[in-house]
């Protein structure tokens, strides 16, 4: 299986993003802990305090784990704290919100900084904008919201995505299927909305979800990719990564010499035409949109192409004549000879899923699975 990540990362640091409270004082941190303490409740407390934060009432009280490590790390910090930024006030709400559901939170990639390179300037589901908000305060209403795409995979990195606040409460818990789901009812006429999204933000959420979530091949390749993969998201079904790929092909100068490469790769003759058919279909459609775009035009344009029901019937005559492995085998062979362009990354799905908990549905480990247990975290290169 293969996995292609889209990383678009502008590395330059957050002011007071970057500082995790992990990097400070760990022999008084480690000692605390040895000594019997609650792990995670315990280490959101403590970053609490490194921030200079209180934690929400409800956490305030003298047996609760984070009120513990809260206290602890007062008396080691003091006023030797790090500045709140907008990013660490959500990085802990976010971790405290998965510790309280038994959610699985991976702590090593997702950090302030990471946070920080998922803001858009537009929610992928509704295509509303975004507010900018001062990097010193908390979100308001309007500001986007952190969620995990496939809620059955741990808070993780290419897992998450910025979404409306009205887009994150509508999606609860639902996953691509049930997303795609909500969609179809409103197509069939019966309702207009379903929690305030109408069918053709349920499908793009639905999109979204896919990408995250471990699907079969057949099923993979029928679905049209009506979003694409926003900055950090990470694509784990090969043939939907290949979607990916040559869609993105149009985004960037060059594409005609790429587009030559590309075929000349293709595991047979009929995969090889039905490719030069696909690519022609999507070439008018992105001629279409205007001769020249700037990059956020080209990928609306793109975006816009797999409404088109040719696209999607000559993708699929596409994706029929590949297996899994044949996919696979295209992205290695791209990305060693530089035609996946700028920004995308092929991986193995063992190390873009490592950290993710899909052998645990997303959830925490028990406390009895948990003893003497060492985190396993991706990591993932620009």
């Amino acid at each position: 299986m293969a996995q292609a990540t889209f990383s678009f990362d502008a590395s330059t640091p957050m002011p007071g993003a970057a500082g995790s409270a992990a990097a400070v004082a760990p022999a008084h941190r480690a000692d605390i802990a040895s000594a019997g303490r609650s792990g995670g409740g315990f280490e959101i407390g403590w970053d609490f305090a490194h921030y200079r934060l209180t934690p929400p009432v409800a956490h305030l009280h003298a047996d609760n784990p984070v009120r513990q490590g809260w206290s602890a790390a007062r008396a080691v910090f003091g006023t030797r704290t790090l500045r709140p930024t907008r990013w660490a006030r959500q990085w802990l709400q976010l971790r405290l919100q998965a510790w309280q559901h038994g959610q699985a939170f991976e702590g090593v990639q997702v950090t302030p900084h990471f946070l920080a390179q998922l803001q858009s300037a537009e929610c992928p589901v509704t295509r509303q904008p975004l507010p900018a908000q001062p990097i010193d305060r908390a979100e308001d209403e309007g500001a986007g919201r952190i969620v995990r795409l496939n809620p059955r995979a741990a808070w993780a990195a290419g897992n998450l995505v910025m979404v409306s606040a009205a887009v994150a409460q509508a999606q609860g818990e639902a996953g691509w299927a049930e997303a795609l789901a909500n969609a179809r009812r409103i197509e069939a006429g019966e309702c207009a909305q379903i929690n305030g999204l109408g069918a053709a933000a349920w499908a793009r959420l639905a999109c979204l979800a896919s990408l995250c979530t471990p699907l079969d091949h057949a099923t993979a390749a029928t679905l049209p990719l009506l979003v694409l993969p926003p900055n950090r998201l990470r694509v784990i079904n090969p043939v939907q990564a290949l979607q990916v790929m040559l869609t993105l092909q149009f985004c960037e100068a060059g594409y005609a010499r790429r587009l030559v490469s590309l075929a000349v790769l293709m595991p047979s003759t009929e995969a090889r035409h039905a490719f030069q058919v696909f690519m022609h279909t999507l070439l008018a459609r992105r001629l279409a949109a205007g001769p020249v775009l700037d990059a956020a035009a080209a990928r609306e344009a793109m975006e816009a192409a797999w409404a088109d029901a040719l696209v999607q019937r000559r993708w699929q005559r596409l994706a029929q004549r590949l297996t899994a492995a044949d996919a696979e085998q295209l992205l290695q062979r791209a990305a060693r000879r530089g035609l996946m362009g700028s920004g995308q990354q092929w991986r193995d799905v063992a190390s873009a899923t490592e950290g993710w908990a899909l052998e645990r549905a997303g959830q925490a480990p028990t406390l009895a699975s948990s003893e003497g247990v060492v985190s396993a975290n991706g990591l993932l290169s620009h």
